[in-house]
């Protein structure tokens, strides 16, 4: 799930990452703000599930995927879209 928050007098915005997968052990988010080598380690909850707070530049667009387990890569299902990547697969994409 992706929650955004939008602020009237600020340049960004806040988005909440929460996921939940079958078996995750660690959850990291790449490719937000254009950044695929730098992760957004995501916390674990009681209840199996992740999330994180990331604040995001307004007017922005930006495609990232879930890396789940350090070798599992993962689109989020209610992002915004999704875009081809160089790899054949696709990215997730999210519009502030």
């Amino acid at each position: 799930m992706v929650q955004k928050t939008y602020y009237k007098t600020k340049d960004y915005s806040k988005v909440k990452f929460t996921v939940s997968f079958d078996n995750a052990e660690t959850v990291e988010i790449l490719g937000l703000n254009g950044d695929w080598q730098n992760s957004v380690v995501m916390s674990r909850k009681k209840d199996g599930s992740f999330t994180c707070d990331v604040t995001l530049p307004k007017n922005s667009y930006h495609e990232f995927k879930y890396r789940v387990n350090d070798y599992i890569w993962l689109n989020e299902p209610e992002a915004d879209g999704e875009n081809q990547n160089i790899f054949g697969g696709s990215n997730s994409v999210i519009n502030i």
